[in-house]
Formats: structure tokens, C-alpha cells, sequence
């Protein structure tokens, strides 16, 4: 992505939605084309801002689940009662609508096809957009490093980006997926029908047999704190584990 100072990640640009996909019932995806080529990094989050006729303001952050490189920037917007920004994105948006967007922006929550060792990833509802950037930039650059990832959602229908899950792990035998379903009965022999608690984690480690060298934690507050400490009481180093979370609860 060009740095110079049209695209900035500090400076405000126009954005045009280009495409827009139903993910779950709750959840769409959003296609920008804003003259970048996407996140920078895999992990990495677009400000974006909208503007009232009267002059209200609104913003939120939202997490890029392209890959880096990509020709559009994908992002995942879950419908939050009362939520302005995502009420607009789910009752208004349309393709060919333009807003203003920051970014990329973010050096913490990053991961990069250079990384080695063992990659553990778990999510919690949407938390699944970020590290779904990181799986997709695995996959372009060939990266073979093993990797889990532990999603948890409350029903199968829940499940966002399913398909392309699926798939990514019957092409890759150094992939595992496994689904944690709250409310639900799992639809597969290997997937948790039930919250990711400290057995759980224990087991799913155990399982997939590998010593992780960077583990990433993204959902809603409650969930990032509780999957944290069932970490850390599996024995993982605080140093390795690092944590993307937004409001609410899963």
C-alpha cells in the first residue's frame, strides 16, 4: 500500500462499497474500494466515519478480513442493537455508497507470512474477521506453519465465513479448525458443543499436538478475558498471546 500523503493511515479518504455479501443472519461483509490495496499486515483495522446531513459524526473501528494485497478491503460488520454505525451498514449501505475511511492502521495485533512457529488463533463471534486476514495471507504466501484455530459462535448459522473455513482446512493438512458452538449441537464429530472453558482448551492443545510461537485472542470483552486465562492456565507464556476485543458479549 502506498504511504504517500493521499493515503496516509492517518488521513480521512473516500471509500466506495463496491459489493456487499450476507454472511449469517446477523453479519454482512463489505467490499471498499478506497485507491489502497488493502491491510499492510494481516490483523491490522480500518477507522471509518460517517457524516449526518445535519454534521453529527459517528465512528468505529472495524478489523480488515482481506488479505494484505488484496484489491478490495473486506470488512465484517455485525448488526449491534443500537449501534449507529453498524444500523447504517446494515439498513441504508448499498453498493455504489461512498464513506470516509483511516487506515490501516495497528502494529500489535499483526501477523506476517515470515512469522515461524506454530500460529494458534482463537475467535469469539466476528473476531473471526482479523484472524481470517491472517488464514488468507497463509494461504497466498504458502505459508505451511502449523496452525489451530478455535471459533466460537452460538449456533452453526452463526458461523462466519463457514465455507471458505472448510475448504481452507481440507486443502491443508498443517490447518485444524474447530467450532465451539454455545447454542447449539455441533455439526461436525471434532467441534465443542459448548463455551471454550479451561478443559476445553487443554484438550484442544493437546489434540492438535503443536507448541504455539504466536497465539492471537480477538472477540467481545468477555470472551478475550476468559479464553486468556484458560491459556495461561494451559501453561502458554503471556509473552505469545496477544488480544484484539470489542464490547458486548458472544
Amino acid at each position: 500500500m502506498s504511504t504517500s500523503a493521499s493515503f496516509a493511515p492517518t488521513r480521512w479518504r473516500q471509500a466506495t462499497i463496491l459489493g456487499v455479501v450476507r454472511q449469517t443472519p446477523h453479519v454482512l461483509s463489505f467490499f471498499l474500494q478506497d485507491g489502497t490495496s488493502g491491510a499492510d499486515l494481516a490483523g491490522q483495522h480500518l477507522d471509518i466515519r460517517l457524516t449526518a446531513p445535519d454534521g453529527y459524526q459517528a465512528e468505529r473501528s472495524y478489523s480488515i478480513a482481506s488479505a494484505p494485497g488484496d484489491p478490495l478491503v473486506e470488512l465484517v460488520v455485525e448488526r449491534v442493537d443500537d449501534g449507529e454505525v453498524s444500523a447504517w451498514f446494515h439498513e441504508v449501505a448499498q453498493p455504489g455508497d461512498s464513506l470516509e475511511v483511516r487506515g490501516p492502521i495497528g502494529g500489535h495485533f499483526i501477523w506476517r507470512s515470515s512469522d515461524t512457529g506454530p500460529l494458534l488463533l482463537l475467535a469469539g463471534g466476528s473476531g473471526i474477521a482479523p484472524l481470517m486476514s491472517m488464514l488468507r495471507e497463509r494461504r497466498a504466501s504458502g505459508s505451511h506453519v502449523p496452525t489451530l484455530l478455535l471459533y466460537s459462535v452460538r449456533t452453526r448459522d452463526d458461523v462466519i465465513f463457514r465455507d471458505e473455513l472448510l475448504r481452507m482446512e481440507a486443502a491443508d493438512e498443517n490447518l485444524t479448525v474447530r467450532f465451539t458452538l454455545t447454542r447449539d449441537d455441533p455439526f461436525r464429530q471434532s467441534d465443542v458443543p459448548h463455551r471454550l472453558d479451561a478443559p476445553s482448551v487443554r484438550q484442544a492443545l493437546a489434540d492438535w499436538a503443536e507448541e504455539a510461537q504466536h497465539v492471537f485472542v480477538c472477540g467481545s470483552n468477555r470472551f478475550v478475558e476468559a479464553v486468556t486465562q484458560h491459556l495461561l492456565a494451559a501453561g502458554l507464556p503471556a509473552s505469545i498471546i496477544r488480544t484484539e476485543r470489542f464490547g458486548g458479549s458472544n
